[in-house]
């Protein structure tokens, strides 16, 4: 979910920019029951090939002395030459629910450019709630709901029993959170993360924040621009989130996207893929995949050993999955719809549990580690006002079918367990952000998970919002090898170059 960055020659502007930039402003834009958390000073420590230290925020911002906090961790890769230093480039690698000092650790800031690095301390933390923040959220595994994990969920509930199933399944997930997470959950909002964001800005010691988000890392980046716009340096948004739409409308939006998106890999599989391809035309591999919804639907796909047997929904969570990173994945999904074409899910099987040779995980998806299931749950439930009476949600199925089949269907279905949960400060709306610097929107026409026409929105509600076209697939797209949105991403990073309306790479 990343956009370009461009590399450019050092100047006399960046050099003064690099001078702006490089002074202590720890209670910057403070009130006095704030400044503690502001003022605070980060203890570096060195972690592996990395530094780390933990960052206190006010559990309740409306009453930030009451005595309750989160401790976040952070984690940076300080720059590869010092003296071209600009200062620090925040980032959150989306979810939510995705740990941002995980991720660094990971690869050590490799996935932005050489040029970047050399003008940036990379840095990451782990959102309030997230990952080895203290506290955590933490929901009751699956097992623990007391639901019956028997019977296989359907994508579409027609029958009074199969709503009963799915509304009663969602209603226990729901219970399990609060039950182990109660006290926290009103406080793991995206707006009170960006808030935190903002504290550390402070305790790292800019002035102004330079941040890239990815997937929902945009909806932190959005937050944060809102609440704070002139305390903005530069924003780049990849994989970006409309804060516009409803539950219902960003649920379609989402199923469209991953329709589509299997619609191109049919359309790549039948064209390059040759022999390994579970068909000879893009049709062929479609019915293929709707035939095998149908039949795991019926009856589990077997598979051998001790892999447990594919349903409908396991399939839809392979197929789905492979969408994000189809360099990695799609030619491990084309295999293993081959082996189920011939009755076997034994390939599926494996591919749900990460076991598939190109197995990866995906920035901003949010990765089976920690807490991030827990995490993406109520983050997002939290974020989002939803219905308290299920009829909407039923309401909903039908133009979400029409639009975008099963994966329109089963998006609504996860919105369920939203129904019965704590309210949050936000409603949709469009971006209200006035004098913020012109900010970066990176779309991807053929990102699943954060579809290309939310790009186009998010970019035209920010006011000299800059919206740069990447022609390609999977979710995302800077940190994906593209030279050409990297040399975009990076000018404006570095040299807060703007990109030009239509630049397309």
């Amino acid at each position: 979910m990343g956009a370009p960055l461009n590399r450019l020659a050092l100047t006399l502007a960046i050099t003064l920019v690099a001078a702006s930039l490089g002074g202590c402003t720890a209670a910057q834009g403070s009130t006095p029951e704030l400044e503690r958390f502001y003022g605070q000073q980060l203890k570096w420590k060195d972690c592996g090939e990395l530094q780390c230290a933990r960052l206190t925020v006010p559990m309740d911002y409306a009453h930030p002395d009451n005595g309750k906090t989160f401790v976040l961790p952070v984690a940076k890769a300080a720059t590869a030459d010092p003296g071209k230093r600009i200062g620090s480039l925040v980032y959150n690698p989306g979810g939510p629910g995705a740990s941002g000092v995980s991720d660094l650790k990971d690869d050590g800031g490799e996935t932005f450019s050489a040029a970047v690095r050399a003008r940036f301390d990379i840095v990451s933390f782990d959102p309030r709630g997230v990952g080895a923040s203290t506290p955590a959220v933490k929901c009751a595994e699956p097992d623990d709901t007391g639901t019956d994990t028997d019977t296989p969920e359907p994508l579409r509930p027609d029958t009074a029993a199969d709503r009963s199933r799915a509304i009663a399944g969602a209603d226990a997930q729901a219970a399990a959170c609060r039950e182990k997470s109660r006290r926290i959950l009103r406080h793991v909002g995206t707006d009170d993360a960006a808030r935190d964001m903002d504290v550390l800005r402070a305790a790292i010691g800019d002035r102004k924040l330079t941040y890239l988000g990815w997937s929902y890392g945009t909806s932190l980046g959005t937050s944060y621009a809102e609440q704070f716009p002139r305390r903005v340096r530069a924003l780049a948004l990849d994989g970006a989130v409309d804060p516009s739409l409803d539950w219902q409308e960003r649920a379609i939006s989402q199923g469209a996207g991953f329709r589509r998106a299997v619609d191109d890999y049919a359309e790549y599989c039948a064209d390059f893929a040759g022999d390994s391809c579970p068909g000879a035309t893009p049709q062929e591999i479609s019915e293929l995949i709707d035939g095998l919804y149908e039949e795991t639907a019926r009856e589990p796909l077997p598979a051998d050993g001790d892999a447990y047997d594919v349903d409908a929904r396991t399939l839809l969570d392979v197929v789905t999955t492979a969408m994000y990173t189809p360099e990695a994945d799609w030619k491990d999904l084309s295999e293993a719809l081959r082996a189920a074409a011939d009755g076997d899910g034994t390939p599926l099987a494996d591919l749900a549990e990460g076991d598939g040779e190109g197995a990866t995980e995906s920035r901003s998806r949010p990765r089976a580690v920690d807490n991030s299931d827990s995490a993406i749950l109520a983050v997002s439930c939290l974020d989002t006002p939803h219905p308290r009476k299920a009829a909407p949600y039923w309401n909903a199925l039908a133009p979400a079918e029409k639009a975008a089949g099963v994966y329109g269907t089963s998006s609504v279905l996860d919105e369920l367990t939203c129904r019965d949960w704590p309210a949050g400060t936000q409603r949709p709306h469009r971006v209200r952000a006035d004098g913020v610097p012109p900010v970066l929107v990176v779309g991807t026409t053929g990102d699943p998970a954060t579809p290309y026409e939310e790009a186009e929105s998010l970019a035209d509600q920010f006011p000299g919002g800059m919206l740069l076209t990447y022609e390609g697939v999977g979710h995302t797209a800077y940190g994906r090898g593209d030279a050409c949105v990297t040399r975009a991403v990076d000018d404006y990073l570095i040299d807060l170059e703007p990109v030009r309306k239509g630049k397309t790479c």
